[in-house]
């Protein structure tokens, strides 16, 4: 109950959901304002649910962005379609994002079918990446999304240029029970800073690397702590995995340079995560088949 005057403040959870590469973490980025989920032009990036926190002064939204759903081929792939199908149960209102710039196609029809079995929980279907198309072309889209099922709302929107993102935040937050804020202000995400800083080894080892390898490249933090006597400078120690030598060679690249080159961009990305100095020391080895193998994936990190 609230009293005359009182502005209700709702809190809760959204999900997004929607074929891999269609945008969803990028949008969360948005609506957070910050970086706390990792992208790259590759498919299937996503692969925790990973949750980005939206402080207003009527609401909190936790929105969570989940990897693409698929159709599995790998174990790996199977325990992260686990994971999207569990978290859809377990939020207030559903996010369906479908890119503006791709023709609806089986993918996304798969998904509205799943969706439609989530009962009482609302979908807002998510139009994305409009900057790349002409209006008209936003037009089409939206019409033949709705045609995908029986959606709460429907929006067009654009991460990149920041088009009726807040709208989004709006329409998700209107789906949300009535409550207190479920996280400390200030807090963007729940995400441990080592799981954000393996994130962002891997984003940097994406980029560059054969459209093959993105699904063979894992990332664990070892260690990190600030170093003995050096308050500004913080150990990070990790190691890269990938499934096969051919795959490690790639990623080293001639005389060690794109090792380096990967190295060199993270660490900058970490460094304006913590706000302070980092020392990161990269090492790669070969995990034969991991994507495959049970106990690998345990030590992977990926129960």
């Amino acid at each position: 109950m609230t009293s005359l005057g009182e502005t209700t403040h709702r809190s809760g959870f959204a999900c997004f959901v929607g074929r891999p590469n269609v945008g969803k973490s990028t949008l969360m980025n948005a609506l957070v304002g910050t970086k706390v989920a990792i992208t790259s032009s590759r498919p299937q990036t996503t692969r925790r649910a990973i949750r980005g926190i939206v402080h207003r002064p009527d609401a909190q939204l936790i929105v969570v962005d989940t990897p693409g759903l698929h159709r599995p081929r790998t174990l790996l792939g199977e325990r992260l379609d686990s994971l999207v199908r569990s978290t859809l149960t377990e939020v207030d209102v559903l996010g369906f994002c479908v890119p503006a710039d791709q023709n609806v196609g089986p993918g996304d029809r798969f998904i509205a079918r799943e969706l439609a079995n989530v009962k009482k929980t609302p979908v807002v279907a998510i139009v994305t990446k409009t900057d790349l198309v002409p209006p008209e072309r936003v037009l089409e889209q939206l019409a033949a999304v709705s045609e995908l099922g029986d959606f709460a709302d429907i929006v067009p929107c654009s991460a990149q240029d920041g088009f009726q993102v807040d709208v989004v935040a709006d329409l998700l937050i209107k789906h949300l029970p009535e409550g207190p804020a479920l996280y400390p202000e200030g807090d963007l995400t729940d995400e441990p800073e080592q799981v954000l800083v393996a994130e962002l080894i891997r984003e940097a080892a994406l980029e560059g690397v054969r459209d093959e390898l993105p699904h063979s490249i894992a990332v664990v933090v070892d260690e990190m702590a600030p170093r003995e006597g050096r308050e500004d400078l913080i150990d990070v120690y990790a190691h890269l995995f990938v499934e096969r030598p051919s795959q490690k060679a790639i990623v080293i690249g001639t005389k060690g340079a794109r090792l380096r080159d990967v190295g060199t961009r993270a660490r900058k990305q970490i460094e304006a995560l913590l706000g302070t100095k980092v020392f990161l020391d990269l090492r790669i080895k070969v995990a034969k088949d991991w994507q495959r193998d049970p106990k690998q994936l345990r030590r992977l990190g990926f129960d």
